[in-house]
């Protein structure tokens, strides 16, 4: 049944998950189930990948889904395109054909234009060329006088003429400025239009041949097409991205706040999403997933490993099939080359060889040239053994295969190399219909290999080889000993790969500011999002910004300083992620008391994770630092050397409310058994973090609560005892 007859079922995008570079999409098509169970669903765009579709009943109505095969349809557009000359009727002004013919049209005006403003460029130079030329003087004549009024009259003339022509220039100039500026216009237009839409002059259909199968319960001649069924389809797509963004509302005095989860997305699959649940995940689609296969370990006696369902003996008798096509001799070539009468070369039949490729496989020998005699009868073809074994197969391109005892004349399949690498060996894999069997002679005059041994085991056949429906049942002609047989059909389809590659080209947008890709900030876990409303994404490759959700999250503002570095007070909020979801590094917007602050880089924050946002200064609080350093000797001859370090920090606060204030200092380490180093002050050691969160060696903390207006004041100091022999080097002992 061809897919004109075949009835058709229009599908609906219902929901797209997209991941971190691709989506899969899931559409929803309803109807009645026909008597032979063949529907065609349509509406699937051009960029999909048939490897990744899946077709499902929705329900227990006992209907399944046995086959599932992508089918594309070309034919000529019904819409007028026009060529330029009155207006369009078959097109909307916004569609990407007005559009291209749009830029068509200015990129012509653009082309007249430029050659108008060259043409009296030319003009000006030719009138700007024009001087006073004096005849040419001879020997005996005497000198005349040079008529001036002629030559200021030249000149006049010429300024008069460059003056008119300069301001005919510049309007050529404004002219050519305009139509380049609605040029880049319309081609960014062009460039960010919707791929939904078909092409100008064809409409490429791609459906869904489905396969359903009645219950087991119901009568043959029963009419089951009233009873509808809800089938999904679900496949995967290149060339869709998203990044996560936030925003963070938050409230002066609050120990909680509300985060706003977004995503811009981009995608340019060739459909738009229109009215679609949106999720997002940060899983890889090319990561492949598969579940290794673990052979199992018997004790006991050696069984034959069962062969696979899908392969059967190859039969005898396929040589036989194509002796009388070998008997007419070879083919006329196109470029074949005229000899002179009378030079006729006469060829024996004993001269006659095969080619190597022919001795390997690659094709039929070529025949005999007829002689004086006659023509010479082609070699009768060579028995096969019915029911034989399946051949070894050769490796392409190495040496040619080597027959089995008993059958030196029937010619070896070739090798079909499997994707983990290894060669695959037995025969090829055939519809049950009508198995096929390797075709083909050995060379005449050939001696015969010596027999190798049968590899061990069932053939392996991939499952492309054993797509019954996709398999191309090669022809004579075909120079790789596949005449007669089977095979997938090798011929790529060039039109799908330039939609993919256009598709995919969508990863190198440039990202927003601070956004990260959920690749790289979801580390080795896999998270997903779903969004809470449907979303509207349309097919033009730039971002667009979607609502996730709101969640609610723990939040304190702090203030730190570390004011041995700079005397300066800086804001942080204490971000805690008290939900089971992951939040992914990205940028956040920060309001507080619903005025907008700034925008910042969150972190990736895991569940149950507390991380630091910064705010940027506190100009309502104020640090002072001092130091003094003091040197003195000890002990009972002055042999040790005291280092005494004294720090003074004074914190103002002038905001209207509390503060939390966390200054850090910073205490020199040391390896040598002989240096001590001794604090005093009442600061506290860190709890070392992970990651950003680590602290560097010998850090200490003060944490100060400064009420509204207050001040304190805080002392610290060490001392660094060395001996007398030794000295300090590098760093500042000043500080």
């Amino acid at each position: 049944m061809t897919a004109g007859t075949t009835p058709g079922w229009t599908s609906v995008l219902d929901a797209v998950v997209v991941y971190a570079q691709g989506a899969v999409c899931r559409r929803l098509a309803r109807g009645g189930v026909p008597q032979d169970g063949r529907v065609r669903v349509t509406g699937l765009p051009r960029t999909l990948d048939p490897g990744s579709l899946r077709a499902r009943v929705v329900g227990a109505s006992g209907v399944r889904v046995t086959e599932a095969r992508v089918a594309v349809e070309a034919e000529p557009s019904d819409t007028e395109t026009g060529t330029g000359i009155g207006t369009d009727t078959g097109s909307e002004a916004g569609t990407p054909d007005a559009l291209r013919r749009e830029v068509e049209r200015l990129r012509d005006e653009c082309a007249a234009t430029r050659g108008r403003r060259d043409r009296q460029l030319g003009l000006i130079g030719e009138v700007a060329a024009l001087r006073p030329v004096p005849p040419v003087r001879r020997r005996d004549d005497p000198h005349r006088r040079t008529p001036v009024d002629a030559w200021l009259e030249l000149a006049d003339f010429v300024d008069e003429r460059l003056a008119g022509l300069h301001a005919r220039l510049a309007e050529l100039e404004e002219d050519v400025r305009r139509v380049e500026h609605e040029l880049d216009i319309a081609a960014d237009r062009l460039g960010r239009a919707s791929t939904d839409a078909p092409a100008a002059h064809v409409d490429t259909t791609v459906s869904v041949l489905l396969t359903l199968t009645r219950p087991t319960g119901a009568a043959p001649g029963t009419d089951t097409t009233t009873a509808e069924v809800e089938v999904e389809v679900e496949y995967g797509v290149p060339g869709a991205v998203w990044v996560p963004t936030y925003r963070l509302a938050h409230r002066r005095g609050d120990t909680g706040g509300l985060l706003l989860l977004r995503a811009a997305v981009a995608q340019r699959t060739g459909e738009d999403w229109t009215g679609v649940r949106v999720a997002l995940a940060t899983a890889d689609l090319r990561r492949a997933t598969d579940l290794p296969r673990l052979r199992s370990l018997r004790i006991g006696r050696r069984q034959p490993a069962p062969a696979p369902s899908g392969w059967r003996v190859p039969p005898a008798g396929l040589g036989e099939l194509f002796a009388g096509y070998d008997a007419t001799g070879p083919r006329p070539a196109t470029t074949a080359t005229t000899t002179a009468a009378g030079a006729a070369t006469v060829a024996s039949a004993g001269a006659v060889t095969a080619t190597a490729g022919a001795a390997a496989g690659a094709g039929p020998a070529p025949a005999p040239r007829a002689s004086a005699a006659g023509p010479v009868p082609p070699p009768p073809p060579a028995p096969l053994g019915y029911g034989a074994p399946p051949a070894a197969f050769a490796v392409p391109g190495g040496a040619p295969p080597q027959p089995f005892a008993g059958a030196a004349s029937a010619p070896a399949a070739p090798v079909r190399s499997r994707p983990d690498g290894r060669p695959r060996t037995g025969g090829r894999a055939a519809p049950p219909a009508g198995p096929s069997a390797p075709a083909g002679s050995a060379a005449p005059g050939r001696a015969a290999a010596p027999p190798s041994p049968a590899p061990a085991g069932p053939p392996q056949p991939s499952g492309a080889e054993l797509d019954y429906a996709a398999l191309v049942l090669c022809g004579p002609d075909d120079r790789r000993n596949r005449r007669g047989r089977l095979f997938p059909d090798p011929t790529p389809d060039p039109v799908a790969a330039e939609y993919r590659r256009h598709a995919e080209a969508v990863a190198a947008l440039p990202l927003p500011g601070n956004a990260v890709r959920p690749r790289e900030s979801a580390g080795s876990f896999d998270h997903r999002y779903d969004c809470t409303a449907r979303a509207d994404i349309p097919s033009d490759g730039t971002w667009h910004t979607v609502t996730v959700g709101e969640i609610t999250v723990g939040l304190r503002t702090e203030y730190l300083c570390v004011p041995s570095v700079e005397p300066t007070v800086y804001a942080t909020l204490v971000l805690s992620n008290a939900t089971d979801q992951a939040l992914l590094a990205g940028p956040v917007d920060v309001t507080v008391d619903d005025e907008f602050l700034l925008t910042a880089a969150l972190p990736t924050l895991a569940p149950g994770g507390v991380r630091l946002l910064g705010l940027g200064p506190a100009e309502g609080v104020r640090v002072t630092r001092g130091a003094h350093l003091r040197e003195s000797t000890a002990g009972l001859r002055g042999t040790t050397t005291v280092l005494d370090h004294r720090v003074h920090v004074e914190l103002a606060n002038s905001l209207t409310g509390p503060v939390t204030v966390e200054v850090r200092e910073r205490v020199p380490v040391t390896s040598e058994p002989d240096v001590r180093i001794e604090e005093r002050a009442d600061w506290s050691v860190p709890d070392d973090g992970t990651g950003p969160d680590r602290h560097a060696p010998g850090t200490r903390v003060w944490r100060v609560d400064l009420p509204a207006g207050g001040t304190a004041a805080l002392e610290g100091g060490y001392e660094i005892r060395i001996p007398a022999g030794k000295a300090l080097v590098g760093g500042n002992r000043r500080s």
